[in-house]
């Protein structure tokens, strides 16, 4: 009886410390910051406001498509190497906030936020591999982590599948890709990555889910799945946070 009255005291006081905490602190929306009725909740304006992606899409990159079996302008000018792109929202004012946020805002919480939303893009098994893309040493000793890596590691938690969160890494530092053309984004990114040693065995013959947070003109997804595939990865799947579908 008194173990069950120090367990019930714990709960309580638990539950108290909880309505304490919501209550100084309380729940905010990842998109705009106004209060919601829990934590990783996006308000009702927020959320009617971010575009959910899903099929129909390209067979080469699901690209979101008028009809299923179609195949997107950029995947037929240049096959992708990865296997596929799942991505939870278009890239928009409200993702791009949550990105930025979590990007340079250091608001790590927002990476279960983006987890959360993916989570239902992944079919996995025990056995699949979960690999971030890659920050250079020096960008995660500037910024402190790897957002990518923060929500790898949700979605592991979320749906399974097995983390290995240096399975590739980011041997060259590049420039921004930001306001660069397609040609000159894969030229800067080419022979940046490369799978260690200690992991090749593992990725022989594995399928793959590459995690990243923005999925732009795929350049950086490109170069991690090329090198993967060359060594022995039988499949490389790309799921992320939003990825850009409207262009100006």
């Amino acid at each position: 009886m008194r173990g069950g009255s120090i367990m019930t005291g714990v709960r309580e006081a638990s539950a108290l410390a909880r309505a304490l905490l919501d209550f100084a602190l309380p729940p905010r929306c990842p998109g705009c910051g106004s209060i919601t009725p829990g934590d990783y909740q996006f308000c009702t304006t927020c959320w009617l406001a971010l575009e959910f992606l899903g099929p129909p899409g390209c067979i080469r990159c699901n690209m979101p498509m008028p009809f299923e079996g179609m195949i997107c302008a950029p995947c037929m000018d240049s096959p992708p190497r990865h296997d596929g792109v799942h991505a939870a929202v278009a890239y928009g004012e409200i993702s791009r906030r949550v990105t930025l946020r979590l990007k340079y805002g250091r608001r790590i919480s927002d990476a279960r936020t983006m987890a959360v939303l993916m989570a239902r893009h992944m079919a996995v098994t025990p056995e699949t591999l979960v690999i971030p893309v890659p920050l250079h040493y020096w960008r995660i000793w500037q910024r402190g982590y790897n957002q990518s890596a923060l929500i790898a590691g949700y979605l592991v938690r979320l749906q399974g599948g097995t983390l290995l969160p240096d399975g590739l890494k980011r041997v060259r530092r590049t420039r921004s890709l930001s306001g660069l053309g397609k040609k000159q984004r894969a030229k800067e990114v080419r022979g940046a990555f490369r799978v260690p040693e200690v992991h090749r065995s593992r990725i022989r013959g594995a399928h793959i889910l590459l995690v990243d947070d923005v999925f732009t003109s795929g350049a950086t997804v490109n170069a991690c799945a090329r090198v993967l595939k060359a060594k022995g990865a039988k499949r490389v799947e790309v799921i992320c946070w939003a990825r850009v579908v409207h262009h100006d």
